[in-house]
């Protein structure tokens, strides 16, 4: 039998990403050496979701993975970005990986622009749910029993009050038709906390809802009796 090769995560937190990772850990072929996220200085959250480090480390634990966590600044522009995230994946690049998979689904012009920058330092990239119907993805995410929540809310498609909901049956019946149900064009973003990539579930509650720069998030914070996101 071949040995497994191994490869890099990029890890959201999201739902995209944990259907991603699942496909991959069905295909004997890899092997996912670790998961890779970036989090935002000062504010000690994942970037653009707006989680907290230490439900990201929590996710990390139940996964069973080691987790590598790129430091960029608020307002990141993309040189320091894609300085900063060279860095991290030369580690791995050091350590013999070649491969890193994304979560991404259909935006070509991401696809590209990940596409390149690997290739600057000989890596190349894996999509394991490219393409795939995001309806049907969502009918799989919850064939599987996933569980996730809505952090994140771009108010110029969806309403505020998106925000801190399961992404149960209801939510995506109540979705505009313009919003994508995987939330691929930034409608939302999400926090996955059980499914069948965890060995035991994340325990959240719902916190305070804030407004900022067109988006609304939802605060999620550690819950020490169990999962609970009522508000």
């Amino acid at each position: 039998m071949a040995i497994p090769e191994p490869i890099l995560f990029c890890w959201s937190g999201g739902k995209d990403s944990a259907l991603a990772l699942y496909t991959l850990l069905q295909q004997q072929q890899f092997r996912v050496a670790a998961l890779l996220t970036t989090v935002t200085e000062l504010y000690e959250r994942i970037s653009m979701h707006g989680v907290r480090r230490e439900l990201l480390l929590q996710q990390a634990d139940s996964i069973g993975l080691p987790l590598h966590e790129v430091l960029i600044p608020p307002q990141c522009v993309n040189p320091t970005y894609e300085a900063r995230m060279e860095q991290a994946l030369r580690v791995f690049y050091h350590q013999g990986v070649r491969k890193v998979a994304f979560g991404d689904i259909f935006l070509e012009d991401l696809r590209a622009y990940r596409e390149t920058n690997l290739a600057r330092i000989g890596m190349t990239a894996l999509f394991p749910i490219w393409m795939r119907d995001t309806r049907e993805l969502i009918r799989f995410f919850h064939a599987q029993r996933f569980r996730a929540i809505a952090v994140c809310i771009d108010t110029s498609v969806l309403d505020r009050s998106f925000a801190g909901r399961e992404l149960d049956d209801s939510f995506f019946r109540d979705l505009p038709p313009n919003a994508d149900p995987c939330g691929e064009n930034g409608e939302f973003h999400t926090f996955v906390f059980n499914g069948p990539v965890f060995r035991w579930p994340v325990s959240i509650r719902t916190g305070e809802i804030v407004h900022r720069d067109g988006f609304v998030f939802c605060d999620l914070l550690p819950d020490k009796q169990g999962v609970k996101h009522e508000r």
